[in-house]
């Protein structure tokens, strides 16, 4: 069953841990009730591919995951054709006496030598329904695009040799990018969409509650205001939410109780994944945000 209402909705993502503010909540219960692809794109580590996996558990669906990637093709996102057995079921045939090439050829392009990959799997009417995960799309090539126009419209693929496969159900698809390069319009029309963006200190506090229940109160408080104020330096790479998370258990796993300016430097390289930012910030600079942080509570 289907949330029927936001209220519901919001609910569902809140049992998988998921803190998801009103706008993203209606946005996801739209996609549910209109049957619409939906599109989350925003910087890395905001939550997005989570939405998809608390969905599919919330939901009792299976997960139907294709991780995007440059030079991404058809055979490995939605189906190809088991050659070697085909091959053996053609020498089987003609030492059977089968000289028909037609009927041959009919024989051996079916659903049996068919294999699906992701896409596939997720629309095939034989199999429970599913939550597609197209995970960073903007990895994948642009002409890769032209792909998933057919399955995100209609929810069927069509194989030349074979024919059209619908879905029975209609998966729930999620797609997600981190915008290192423009989403092309038709596959937006297709969508519903929504920019997940960096969460503000009230849910980011719900957020490490939630996922991170360890963690001293004191320290959380500590971690999360850190963290917002880092997002307002220039940096190359902002921490997300799931790096906030991973420094939060880094801490706890140095008995910290409270964020001071050593703790910070001994783990910066938990909360931030490139050198120079590491440099810009170590020492001096941390000390000051930290500062500032307890200042301002």
């Amino acid at each position: 069953m289907l949330p029927a209402s936001v209220a519901e909705t919001t609910a569902l993502l809140e049992a998988g841990g998921y803190v998801a503010d009103t706008a993203l909540a209606t946005t996801v219960h739209l996609a549910l009730a209109m049957e619409r692809p939906l599109f989350l794109e925003g910087e890395p580590g905001t939550g997005k591919t989570e939405i998809a996996k608390v969905l599919a558990a919330g939901l009792d669906r299976r997960l139907v995951r294709l991780q995007c990637y440059d030079g991404l093709d058809l055979a490995a996102a939605a189906y190809e054709w088991d050659h070697a057995r085909q091959l053996m079921a053609i020498r089987l045939a003609e030492a059977s006496g089968q000289t028909d090439k037609a009927l041959l050829s009919r024989d051996i392009y079916t659903r049996e030598f068919l294999q699906a990959r992701p896409l596939l799997s997720a629309i095939d009417p034989d199999l429970p329904p599913a939550v597609l995960l197209i995970d960073e799309l903007d990895r994948a090539d642009e002409p890769f695009e032209a792909f998933l126009l057919e399955l995100l419209g209609d929810f069927q693929i069509t194989v030349p040799e074979f024919g059209t496969i619908a879905a029975r159900t209609k998966p729930v698809v999620v797609l997600t990018s981190n915008r290192t390069r423009e989403v092309h319009d038709a596959i937006r029309r297709r969508c519903l969409y929504h920019w997940v963006d960096y969460p503000s200190a009230a849910r980011e506090r719900l957020i490490l509650a939630r996922k991170a229940p360890g963690v001293p109160e004191k320290l959380a408080a500590d971690i999360v205001a850190f963290v917002q104020k880092l997002r307002g330096e220039d940096l190359f790479k902002l921490p997300g939410v799931a790096e906030t998370i991973d420094w939060a258990g880094a801490l706890v796993h140095l008995n910290a109780k409270e964020l001071t300016p050593g703790a910070a430097d001994e783990t910066l390289g938990v909360l931030l994944k490139y050198q120079d930012d590491i440099a810009k910030i170590k020492g001096a600079e941390a000390a000051r945000l930290i500062n500032e942080t307890k200042a301002g509570a």
